[in-house]
């Protein structure tokens, strides 16, 4: 990876990106969007993270037992504990990361949707995905209008929505959560003003320069199949009434009484009447003894 045309390709966009980091509007922006992050990820502990940035490192304040930053090349690499692969080629096993960030790298990607679909494979059920972007809609974005001839970062980037990317998302079975916009400034201002970024953030303004979108995978249901009972004819009444073993009983044991049934037990009864009584005397033989 270190060696070939594509990993030089991306270790100069990402050099190229240093000098921005190093302004004012780089430093105000990046504080900003780690303001954002930092109430997502700092309740997470444990686990693994990987974040691809294009700028300073933004999970200083999580709580990951294990986090990684990835890199293009060796040379670039910050630590022995980076990763160095093709961004669409991570060397990691399938959902075994509790946060996955994208730091600006969609937009600086030639097949960026290659790698979100690879981001995608390598965060866990229960992890979530953030993505960070620039935002066309804002009040950057019209000064990127007037610099589309500047090669410089972040001007030379390709620049989409959050709407843009909720729909990749979808593709790769991930929900979007939220997405905060972040970094409010006027066009000749090159610092996030405290007013106008407190306003926009707490009305969540979709004016702000970048924005974050949280992603989850989506859960799906289990399919419940239901059982389907072979009746060509709808069942009545009394045939429902035959299957349940206990309510059949029970009428069972109080039959109604119809006319005839009663007139035939009051001529047994009147019969029953017309029979001689035997004395007690005359049901005693001769020579049995009276017990008293």
């Amino acid at each position: 990876m270190s060696n070939s045309t594509t990993a030089t390709t991306l270790a100069k966009r990402l050099q190229s990106s240093q000098p921005y980091w190093q302004t004012e509007a780089g430093r105000s922006l990046w504080e900003t969007q780690r303001a954002c992050l930092g109430p997502v990820v700092e309740s997470r502990v444990g686990g693994h993270s990987l974040e691809m940035s294009m700028g300073p490192a933004l999970m200083t304040m999580s709580a990951i037992a294990h986090p990684i930053r990835w890199s293009p090349t060796r040379q670039l690499a910050e630590n022995d504990s980076t990763l160095v692969c093709p961004p669409d080629q991570l060397a990691l096993p399938d959902r075994c990361l509790d946060v996955m960030v994208i730091h600006h790298w969609l937009e600086h990607l030639t097949d960026a949707h290659f790698t979100l679909q690879e981001a995608a494979r390598v965060t866990a059920d229960n992890g979530i995905m953030v993505l960070f972007g620039f935002n066309p809609i804002g009040v950057s974005g019209l000064t990127r209008q007037l610099r589309k001839r500047q090669q410089t970062f972040p001007w030379s980037g390709t620049w989409r929505s959050a709407s843009r990317l909720r729909d990749w998302l979808a593709f790769v079975d991930f929900e979007v959560e939220r997405v905060d916009y972040c970094c409010f400034r006027g066009r000749m201002n090159a610092k996030c003003g405290e007013y106008w970024e407190s306003l926009g953030r707490r009305h969540n303004l979709p004016l702000g320069e970048s924005y974050m979108i949280q992603a989850r995978r989506q859960q799906r249901q289990a399919p419940v199949q239901r059982l389907k009972f072979g009746l060509k004819a709808p069942a009545s009444p009394a045939s429902l009434g035959v299957t349940r073993s206990g309510s059949s009983a029970h009428y069972q044991a109080h039959p109604t009484r119809t006319p005839q049934a009663k007139t035939r037990q009051t001529d047994r009864h009147k019969a029953d009447l017309q029979k001689p009584v035997l004395n007690r005397s005359a049901l005693n033989r001769p020579g049995d003894q009276e017990i008293d």
